[in-house]
């Protein structure tokens, strides 16, 4: 996996990727616009977040899978203090603890949070236990920021609790919803602001992967959409507003062991400019069986009136993510693909952490706002909703 130069802002970059036999664009091309086919193709694009370093102390609690290979790899390559760590289970925060070189390992949760040395609250909990800690946290005078998982919470209301108390609290919540780092879809993101696309016509995420779920997921009533679709939910109201209206059908799936209502789903999301989107999750993606050779992929693609995007999401390869597009406006048509050597897991995480600190640091609003996220809460409900009354249903049926 790739590690983190310091000049993060700066080396990570992308580059112009060259097919045989063309590279980024004709001499003519490169005439008319200096996009992507510069001759400097590092300052075309930003797939990973600049750092901003403040300073501000971590105490992260949870030592799972996400917090052990992500969060802290991620935090040690971006240079972030994290002085405390505790979990469930003591002895795996006391191993994370030497393993990353955290000062101190909390026997609970709870004192850790009480910990006077903590400024940012980093929470890697199962959702029917994180508002609790959310609010312990609140009640903190020396917690600064705090960042959340996503869900938020397995019920838009209480979503929409803890974004009203933490705006009675003055704290900074944040959602970690880091798809939104992801390096294509950030890229993605700068492609459409830029109007290379021209109006976007039809969007589409599909997932065939077999995500970690956890076990505490077998005792909810909400698994798929709750849990793996907000990631891509999220990701499409990033890069194109807010939906006016959501259809999402579902089916159980044999091969999920556990019993379960929402085991594949599919979402179609309409936009108020005409865009028809489409986000897909097949969690199993195969037979998961010895011996079976996997195609297991999450992809994207954007098609607008001028050009078409589309690209990779690494996470089930263990690849970078990619992209590859083509504009009439800007590329005469051709194939340009950015490059880079950063991950989703763990380099987009480091963004996640970033804006936060920042926010706290300066005063400002994260780029990952609760309020914002009460709005993906909402997507989701509706889409809950749709699946009951198997109708599509409006956004604005859903009070926030």
């Amino acid at each position: 996996m790739a590690t983190l130069p310091v000049a993060l802002s700066s080396a990570l970059e992308s580059t112009c990727r060259r097919p045989p036999p063309r590279v980024c664009g004709s001499q003519r091309r490169e005439e008319r616009t200096s996009i992507a086919m510069s001759t400097k193709p590092l300052e075309a694009f930003a797939p990973d977040a600049q750092v901003r370093q403040s300073g501000l102390r971590i105490g992260a609690i949870g030592a799972g899978m996400i917090m052990s290979e992500v969060h802290l790899e991620a935090y040690r390559q971006a240079g972030f203090p994290v002085v405390a760590i505790a979990s469930r289970t003591p002895s795996k925060a006391a191993a994370l603890a030497e393993r990353y070189g955290i000062p101190t390992a909390h026997a609970t949760p709870a004192d850790l949070i009480a910990d006077e040395d903590v400024e940012i609250v980093d929470i890697a909990f199962p959702p029917d236990q994180q508002p609790d800690l959310i609010r312990a946290a609140l009640a903190q005078d020396h917690v600064k920021g705090i960042l959340a998982q996503k869900p938020l919470a397995l019920t838009l209301d209480e979503a929409i609790a803890l974004r009203d108390e933490a705006a009675a609290a003055g704290k900074i919540l944040s959602v970690n919803q880091n798809m939104r780092f992801d390096q294509s879809i950030r890229v993605l993101k700068q492609i459409l602001d830029r109007g290379e696309l021209g109006a976007p016509v039809f969007a589409s995420i599909t997932m065939h992967a077999i995500p970690h779920w956890q076990t505490f997921l077998e005792g909810f009533d909400r698994l798929t959409l709750a849990n793996m679709s907000v990631h891509h939910l999220d990701a499409l109201r990033y890069l194109f507003g807010e939906p006016e209206q959501v259809h999402t059908v579902t089916r159980t799936d044999p091969r999920t062991a556990f019993e379960h209502r929402d085991g594949i789903v599919i979402s179609t999301l309409t936009f108020p400019s005409g865009l028809l989107a489409l986000s897909v999750e097949d969690v199993w993606s195969g037979p998961r069986e010895e011996g079976y050779e996997s195609d297991a992929s999450i992809t994207w693609r954007v098609e607008g009136t001028e050009g078409v995007a589309k690209g990779t999401i690494g996470w089930p390869t263990g690849e970078p993510s990619t992209l590859t597009y083509a504009s009439t406006r800007t590329t005469d048509g051709e194939w340009v693909t950015p490059a880079w050597d950063t991950h989703w897991f763990p380099h987009a995480f480091i963004g996640v952490m970033e804006q936060l600190q920042y926010a706290v640091a300066t005063g400002s609003a994260p780029e990952l706002t609760v309020e914002d996220n009460v709005r993906t809460i909402a997507l989701i409900e509706a889409g809950y909703t749709s699946i009951a009354e198997n109708r599509p249903v409006r956004i604005d049926e859903i009070s926030i």
